[in-house]
């Protein structure tokens, strides 16, 4: 298998892993918020950061050397329409991620405390889950675009 097609895999499979990551998480932090049980949203906020450290993280780390190594091995520049759109839309969905992930650590510690206390989620918690909810859509939505733009490397 040459260079190309091993980084053109890894690259691939980021991608899915960024998208099915995303996606996953949220199904599981909506269904558990939507039980209103502190014990489960605490059970289930702290599984979603260990996905997130794990698997999202490692794969924000590789997709930009992945994707800059096939750019250069393609002899696309990164100025390239197609894939300057990407990265821009990379760096939107980090904004909204970033964010995201520290929410994420105080979702699950006002819902321990919460359940340690036989208490009902806070209401600092539900500000902080309809946050985390709004970012999802622009860095889903950007991430979509991102998957567009590699598969359809429209002229820009």
């Amino acid at each position: 298998m040459s260079l190309y097609l091993l980084l053109k895999a890894l690259h691939i499979l980021g991608a899915t892993v960024l998208f099915g990551t995303g996606t996953g998480i949220a199904f599981f932090m909506l269904m558990a918020h939507r039980t209103g049980d502190p014990r489960i949203v605490a059970h289930t906020a702290g599984v979603v950061v260990l996905g997130d450290t794990i698997f999202t993280a490692t794969a924000v780390v590789l997709q930009p050397v992945t994707g800059a190594l096939l750019a250069h091995l393609a002899g696309w520049p990164l100025s390239t329409g197609w894939i300057a759109a990407s990265l821009g839309l990379y760096v939107l969905t980090g904004l909204f991620w970033l964010p995201v992930v520290w929410i994420q650590l105080r979702l699950r510690d006002l819902a321990r405390a919460a359940a340690s206390q036989g208490e009902l989620l806070p209401a600092a918690y539900h500000r902080l889950w309809r946050l985390w909810f709004a970012a999802g859509f622009p860095a889903f939505g950007a991430v979509l675009g991102i998957i567009w733009l590699m598969v359809a490397k429209p002229d820009l």
